[in-house]
């Protein structure tokens, strides 16, 4: 599970020949933050992502669950290059806590309730992340490829 993970957020190449540090680390502010149409920026998908992995780690660590889908999108406005390079750290350094997180864990945790019943398991919930970051990975690459073409 930790290195599915690590292939979506950090170096992987095999689902999707690419991953989420690879498409928004060579991204300025501007470009991050410029909106196409009326898709999500990249900065708010970043953002969006990095919110859950905090929000799961904290979960793990205090056994609560304190995070709600209404806040995931509320990303504080972004309007240099020093507020963009913080969110990319965050959420490189939250990818990597949550990989290793996942590869510590014991073989019986994945089977656990993960906080309540409602949610699952421990399994369903990684995999739940695994997926929705593939998702929304998807929607960078095609934004990014937009912005490229938009700024050229």
């Amino acid at each position: 599970m930790a290195n599915r993970l690590r292939e979506v957020l950090l170096n992987g190449h095999w689902i999707a020949n690419t991953n989420y540090k690879e498409q928004i680390i060579d991204l300025n502010w501007q470009q991050a933050t410029q909106r196409i149409a009326d898709l999500n920026t990249i900065a708010a998908l970043t953002y969006h992502i990095n919110y859950y992995l905090d929000g799961l780690l904290n979960a793990f660590e205090n056994g609560k669950l304190e995070i709600s889908d209404r806040y995931s999108f509320e990303l504080p406005p972004i309007t240099s290059e020093k507020g963009w390079n913080e969110l990319v750290a965050k959420f490189l350094a939250n990818a990597e806590r949550f990989a290793n997180k996942v590869e510590r864990m014991e073989d019986d945790t994945f089977d656990r309730i993960f906080i309540d019943e409602k949610y699952g398991t421990y399994l369903r919930n990684i995999e739940g992340v695994i997926e929705h970051s593939y998702y929304h990975l998807g929607q960078i690459t095609l934004i990014k490829k937009l912005i490229v073409v938009d700024i050229s």
